[in-house]
């Protein structure tokens, strides 16, 4: 998911490997802090973004900036809610903490145990999961595999199909060999928390978490909101403009992103985190013990980030790394317009979050980094600088990527090219776990439409060869692609794959994992 957590290319933790390093570098003050943030928003075209830091036990900063939604232009506070993404998996995970705490399962009980049909597409892989390998994202199955069930919008995929759907994908590497970002064993995770219980996974997050903790604004997701007034809508970037978004899924995909929450009450969460699982004015509670606390900051599965120098590996629900020395515990999370981020330091009892309402990482990254370094002595960064001189660089590359497609495609039409009869590719084609998706004639040209997948409706245009361009309807999702046809001998279509044409498309448009063939009629 936007990850983009991502954009939800979004959802890696930035892990700093600058050298510098000074003990003469001060803390930022709130207005130092508001002079970050309001130069972020310009920089980086994002209408709205909360911030609280967290130091010592103490709130020291909690406010918002910009406006909620372009539409409306009403203005973001400390109790703005935004959607919190992928840092809901942290939630999912304490939850299985408490379970464990009751002594109804154990990190290394057997996913069939609790969920007979539970299956992959390797039966060893299947006979040896356990609850641990559902949120370590070592399964071996590839990045965001099977994410377009529930992305990039309210798919009618239900969750008895998607959990009946994984043994459908097809694994990239052997079973706890290598780290591969996934959303949909973290649903898993839910229905594993569901069954155990007794009580639906919604329930049960914000009956043992929300409530104890008083995060009384903040539901399992958008659709359990008791109070919408003072919510973001996403943004997305579209031609140098901004687009607001929607809802990117269904509430089957809540145990993944689901949370919608403000600064205010996640900032109660992540002081529960660095107090190891205990809260209340003394720290006379406990919402989860001690030892699950440290296993959820355990390295579970290591991240190759290229920097020797440091570490960086996934534990329960959270990316761990050394920064400058110190332990972080982090994650960032990604929907259809809106990123986030959240990072903690426990050794200096500092806590990080930054939420956003458009689906810019380097946002986030900026101010999280910017407040970081003053915390750790860093001097002379110009974190905005450098992330949005990367970030244009980056989008540079893409729009020379894409724009080279469509000055082929505009040649090809100039010349006197033989066009394929489109009438060759019109039928209905099906992939064994992503479902249908029908191609027709719509006013002379073929159409892609998926039938699980509203959103994912578009004209095509013809390429080259025997490959099409599909361009999506909603321009917002920024994620065109190549439509690759296989023929039979009488040159009509049977079949055919998908590949995204921007390399920053979002991870979560997992058209690599797709393999259509013509139905049978």
């Amino acid at each position: 998911m936007k990850l983009s957590f991502f954009n939800k290319t979004l959802f890696f933790c930035s892990v700093l490997s600058v050298s510098l390093f000074s003990v003469q570098a001060q803390v930022l003050n709130s207005k130092q802090i508001d002079s970050v943030v309001e130069k972020t928003l310009t920089t980086f075209n994002v209408p709205g973004i909360a911030v609280a830091v967290l130091k010592d036990g103490k709130v020291v900063h909690a406010k918002g900036y910009g406006v909620r939604s372009i539409k409306n232009n009403l203005k973001v506070d400390e109790n703005t809610l935004f959607g919190i993404a992928s840092n809901t998996k942290a939630m999912t995970a304490a939850l299985l903490g408490m379970l464990i705490d009751e002594k109804k399962i154990t990190w290394d009980t057997k996913v069939t145990d609790i969920i007979p049909e539970f299956k992959l597409y390797d039966p060893y892989v299947t006979s040896e999961f356990t609850i641990r390998d559902l949120l370590t994202h070592r399964s071996g199955l590839g990045l965001g595999a099977g994410d377009l069930m529930i992305w990039p919008d309210s798919s009618t995929v239900t969750k008895t199909q998607l959990i009946h759907n994984l043994r459908y994908l097809k694994p990239v590497s052997s079973f706890r060999s290598k780290y591969d970002y996934d959303n949909l064993l973290y649903i898993v995770a839910g229905e594993v928390i569901t069954r155990v219980s007794g009580v639906a996974y919604d329930e049960f997050l914000e009956s043992r978490i929300f409530k104890p903790l008083g995060m009384n604004k903040t539901a399992a997701s958008w659709y359990r909101l008791k109070d919408r007034s003072n919510i973001i809508d996403g943004h997305a970037p579209y031609e140098g403009k901004l687009l607001p978004v929607g809802l990117s899924f269904g509430e089957i995909a809540n145990p993944a992103g689901g949370v919608y929450a403000n600064v205010t009450d996640m900032s109660k969460w992540i002081n529960t985190m660095i107090n190891g699982g205990k809260y209340g004015d003394n720290l006379e509670k406990t919402l989860f013990s001690a030892a699950v606390a440290k296993e959820l900051w355990t390295p579970q599965t290591m991240i190759n980030n290229g920097n020797p120098a440091s570490f960086t590996s996934y534990g329960l629900g959270w990316v761990l790394s050394s920064v400058y020395g110190k332990f972080q515990a982090a994650h960032t999370g990604g929907l259809s317009g809106i990123v986030t981020q959240v990072n903690i330091i426990p050794e200096l009892k500092l806590g990080i979050i930054v939420l956003t309402n458009q689906q810019s990482g380097a946002a986030f990254n900026a101010i999280s980094n910017s407040i970081k370094d003053g915390y750790l002595g860093v001097k002379g960064q110009d974190r905005i600088k450098t992330l949005n001189d990367n970030r244009l660089a980056r989008e540079k590359q893409a729009d020379e990527t894409v724009a080279k497609v469509w000055a082929a495609i505009a040649a090809g039409q100039q010349s006197n090219t033989l066009k394929p009869d489109i009438k060759n590719y019109m039928a209905t084609y099906s992939d064994s776990w992503f479902g249908e998706v029908v191609v027709r004639n719509k006013n002379g040209k073929l159409y892609f439409e998926a039938k699980n997948s509203p959103k994912l409706k578009g004209e095509m245009t013809y390429y080259k060869g025997n490959t099409f361009i599909v361009k999506w309807q909603d321009r917002s999702l920024d994620a065109d692609a190549f439509v690759n046809f296989s023929l039979d001998h009488n040159g009509k279509a049977n079949g055919f794959t998908i590949e995204a044409i921007s390399p920053l498309t979002d991870f979560s448009f997992d058209f690599q994992d797709l393999d259509f063939k013509l139905k049978d009629n």
